[in-house]
Order: C-alpha cells, then sequence, then structure tokens
C-alpha cells in the first residue's frame, strides 16, 4: 500500500500543471505544428509541451496512426487529415510569400516567365507566374494543372522518388500531351535518371507546350521537394547558362522557409556542388 502511495504521489509531482485530459494534451501537440512545412522529433515535443517522453511518444504515433501527423525518418508533420482542413492552402500560401521575391528577382534577371509549382500526383499544380508581357505568350495560368512529365517542374520533383514510388504513380500509364511528349514508362525512367546526373535539373523542349522549352528545380525540403521553380523560354533559346542562377533561387527559396534569417554562409559553389536528388 505504502509503494502505490507512493507511486501515485510521483505520477502527480510528475504531471502537476499538465493538461488533464488526452485531447488537451493532443491539442497541446498538434498547437507545436505551426506551419505545414514544420518538422519536430519526439525530444522537442517532450520538451516544449513538458509532456513526458513516453507520454508524447504514445500520443504522437496515435495521431500519426489515423493521420493527423506523419512520422518521418526526421521526425514528425503534418499529415494528410490535418492538411485536408485547410493547412494544405495555408503550406501554398507560405511557400508563394517565400518565393515571391526570387521568382520577381529572376524574371527580372532573364526577361523569361518563372514558374512556381507543387507536385500533386501525376500533375503539377501552378502556384504563381510572373514575367511581364512575356508571360501571354506561355499557355500556364496560375490554379492550373498540367501533367508533371511533360513539364520541367514535374519532371523536377519525380526525380526525387524512388523508381518503386514513380511505377506505382503512373500505374495506369504515361500518356503525351505534344508529339515531343514522353509516353513510356521507361522512357521516363531513363529522363528522370538523366535528371538525377544533373544533380536535380529538369529541361523540357515542346513536351507540354509545342512552342516552348523549360529548366526546372525542385525546392529541397527536410525530406522530399516542396515545390519547384522553373524559367521558360522559346523552343530555340539555350537555357542551360541560367541553371545556376535558378539553383541559387531554388536554395534562399528553401533557405526561406525552413531557416528564415539564416544566411547560407558556405557559398554558391558549395550550393551548387551538394544540389539535387541522391540517386536511387
Amino acid at each position: 500500500m505504502t509503494s502505490t502511495l507512493s507511486a501515485n504521489a510521483g505520477y502527480a509531482v510528475e504531471h502537476q500543471g499538465l493538461p488533464p485530459s488526452m485531447v488537451e494534451r493532443m491539442t497541446l501537440i498538434l498547437d507545436l505544428f505551426e506551419r505545414p512545412q514544420t518538422r519536430l522529433t519526439l525530444e522537442e515535443v517532450a520538451r516544449r509541451t513538458r509532456l513526458p517522453r513516453s507520454t508524447a511518444h504514445r500520443i504522437l504515433e496515435q495521431l500519426a496512426r489515423v493521420r493527423w501527423l506523419n512520422h518521418t525518418t526526421v521526425g514528425y508533420r503534418l499529415g494528410e487529415r490535418s492538411l485536408g482542413l485547410g493547412g494544405r492552402e495555408i503550406g501554398h500560401s507560405a511557400l508563394r510569400a517565400a518565393a515571391a521575391p526570387k521568382l520577381h528577382e529572376l524574371a527580372v534577371r532573364t526577361e523569361l516567365v518563372v514558374h512556381l509549382a507543387v507536385l500533386d500526383g501525376t500533375e503539377v499544380y501552378y502556384l504563381d507566374k510572373i514575367g511581364g508581357r512575356s508571360a501571354v505568350d506561355v499557355p500556364s495560368r496560375v490554379g492550373a494543372r498540367a501533367p508533371a512529365h511533360c513539364t520541367a517542374l514535374g519532371k523536377a520533383m519525380l526525380a526525387w522518388l524512388t523508381p518503386e514510388l514513380v511505377d506505382a504513380e503512373y500505374r495506369d500509364g504515361v500518356g503525351r500531351r505534344t508529339p515531343h511528349s514522353i509516353g513510356e514508362l521507361g522512357t521516363l525512367h531513363r529522363d528522370l535518371c538523366r535528371v538525377r546526373d544533373r544533380n536535380g535539373v529538369a529541361f523540357e523542349r515542346g513536351e507540354c507546350f509545342p512552342s516552348i522549352a523549360c529548366v526546372g528545380v525542385a525546392l529541397p525540403g527536410p525530406e522530399d521537394p516542396v515545390g519547384a521553380i522553373s524559367l521558360v523560354g522559346d523552343l530555340d533559346r539555350p537555357l542551360d547558362a541560367l541553371v545556376p542562377l535558378l539553383i541559387r533561387a531554388a536554395r534562399a527559396i528553401s533557405d526561406e522557409l525552413f531557416h528564415p534569417g539564416v544566411r547560407d554562409r558556405s557559398g554558391a559553389r558549395a550550393a551548387l556542388a551538394s544540389y539535387g536528388p541522391s540517386d536511387h
């Protein structure tokens, strides 16, 4: 009896000041994920909520099982169910806000159309398009979609996936949009291998729209890309020389999203050398 009383007293001391109900504790944890990009480890959650580590772990795993959170290799993040309650749009707004200055700078320096998009299954969803008068000559529009395998934006993001995930996404086949589009899964895999060999830089010429060419790179996140940016030119315009500008812009946007206020002191050369998906 004495040992039982002692244990109960220890439990009361340990839990003093903590929310008494499971719902309140779950809310305490979910409130830590302020943005869709937020990633937190078990230790960070336990420290910031002041919950016992075992309690925090149990709740995190329960939330992950019902898809309020995702358990990833670098911690926990908001899951599909949370994002379905408006979190996805909040994430898109944050991405647009972080990218806007760099997109404008790219458009001014290159005098080309600049796209910002995210990957949604086998499609890209355009979040922004900047390019002044030349933008009217490019048929894309904000809020529209395009086949990912036909765009530099999409291929730059697909290249981060394993071949098995690409197979799963395209289990119903790869359709052509123009005569220059990729139409077979094997051809798509070879093209994505070339993207990886170029450290994440993707090209397309006339694959999405017959008269234009694009170069694109993904925006790196803690695990997977959170989006991609591209530059659009005429079909016969060389785009290779613009790759360093595009990569530096992508790094700057990702830094603003995940490390706001922290400047990259390693220099542009290190950023270029380390950029891109690993070979699968």
